[in-house]
């Protein structure tokens, strides 16, 4: 039996309050075939069975000592203490070879500490939070792993039942599953992020993606609707990207903008502080997004609208807005640590603004390239076309940078023939 097969998950709850949960996801694991780490992140009671990592142990990775935690009289303080901890101890028991995969459990407070744990480990090594808040908009962006799977738990908040063992089962076989079944990727081929939308709103990635492959790149295109760019973007700050594309700049718009559909208040800057390179344009930033189940918010009640689906639909932001993000671009690009290119589509910058299309805003347009024109500066290279951003000249201006930027050895060359996977 291989040690895929015998997988070591780490899971992750409060014994003293949640032990009869945790011992039915290890039952269920080692049932299926698995081994279980049990790591009690639990502060005031003694758990009725021996975890493998005691709350102790967590405690003291964190600095503290369990007794001090109790006198602070402040159970959230308490838990940051307990979340720094346990993502101490995770990190060093994968090193360790002890960690296959992690699943944790919680409440509001458990859920807080498992979005911790769970960002100790790389990309590829399964990751399953049972929540009571999984999906919520309780849980920012910015807190998701890129790969983390969760699990809604119901009619768990205390005891068992047969609704949550249905949960709990289900998520201890999704973990094992992964576990065993898991791909991290390899990344021996330098790659390329991408990021766009639909092919009904940006379609530039159907020309750069066999573009770059023939140049013996590996590519990855982001669909930017929220947890798109806080991906790209946590990829980014790893410096795991040889290059950038990064042309669909809506979640910074949406953010600025007050919509729940973003990326988190760090979109644009994980390349800049990676010393990624990059190129970069304002792919439907002239958009803000809202569920279509909905409505806009006031402030773009009276603009015009675009339902993508039932799920999410896509009003036109005013030339305030639009400003705004121009000058918050060229900010966010003057922190670069590399080489950085603007690419200013003068004709449209997504498909529905083109004439005779439902967000055609020549004015707002317009105002945008003025205020980017204006504000853009060094060590920024800014380059003006005449071309709307699915045309072809597009693509072409940004392979011929990134084709510059190879031949100056700023962007590592790609891979040959012979060392393609």
């Amino acid at each position: 039996m291989t040690r895929q097969d015998c997988a070591q998950v780490l899971l992750i709850g409060t014994a003293d309050t949640k032990a009869d949960e945790l011992q039915f996801m290890r039952r269920c694991i080692e049932e299926g075939g698995g081994n279980v780490l049990v790591m009690d992140v639990g502060i005031l009671g003694q758990a009725p069975f021996q975890p493998e990592v005691s709350n102790a142990e967590v405690a003291a990775a964190a600095g503290v000592g369990l007794p001090e935690l109790a006198q602070l009289g402040d159970e959230n303080q308490a838990m940051l203490h307990m979340a720094r901890g346990a993502a101490r101890l995770v990190a060093q028991l994968y090193e360790q070879g002890r960690v296959d995969g992690l699943l944790a459990l919680g409440g509001t407070m458990g859920t807080d500490l498992a979005l911790d744990a769970a960002a100790a480990l790389p990309l590829g090594v399964p990751k399953v939070v049972v929540s009571t808040i999984a999906y919520s908009h309780l849980v920012p962006a910015e807190r998701i792993p890129a790969d983390l799977i969760m699990v809604l738990w119901s009619g768990g908040l205390y005891g068992l039942n047969s609704l949550c063992r249905s949960s709990l089962a289900q998520a201890a076989g999704a973990v094992l599953g992964a576990c065993r079944h898991a791909q991290p990727p390899r990344f021996d081929q330098p790659l390329v992020g991408i990021t766009s939308l639909g092919s009904s709103v940006l379609s530039y990635m159907k020309r750069l993606k066999p573009a770059l492959e023939a140049r013996g790149y590996e590519v990855a295109v982001f669909h930017t609707t929220g947890m798109g760019g806080r991906s790209f973007e946590d990829l980014a700050e790893q410096g795991r990207f040889a290059a950038v594309f990064d042309f669909s700049l809506q979640e910074l718009a949406n953010h600025l903008g007050g919509s729940c559909v973003t990326a988190g208040a760090s979109r644009l800057t994980g390349a800049a502080r990676a010393g990624v390179p990059q190129i970069v344009a304002p792919g439907a930033t002239d958009m803000v997004d809202y569920p279509a189940w909905s409505q806009p918010s006031a402030r773009f009640a009276a603009r015009p609208s675009h339902a993508h689906n039932r799920l999410i639909a896509s009003t036109m932001g005013d030339v305030a807005l639009r400003e705004e993000i121009a000058r918050e671009i060229a900010v966010r690009l003057q922190a670069a640590r590399a080489a950085t290119c603007l690419l200013l589509p003068r004709a449209g910058i997504e498909e529905w603004d083109r004439a005779g299309q439902p967000l055609h805003d020549p004015v707002g347009l317009s105002a945008f390239m003025a205020v980017a024109r204006a504000q853009a500066s060094a060590p920024t290279e800014v380059i003006e076309l005449d071309a709307h951003i699915n045309d072809s000249a597009f693509s072409d201006a940004a392979l011929a940078v990134f084709d510059r930027w190879v031949a100056a050895g700023i962007v590592v060359a790609g891979a040959t023939p012979s060392s393609s996977p």
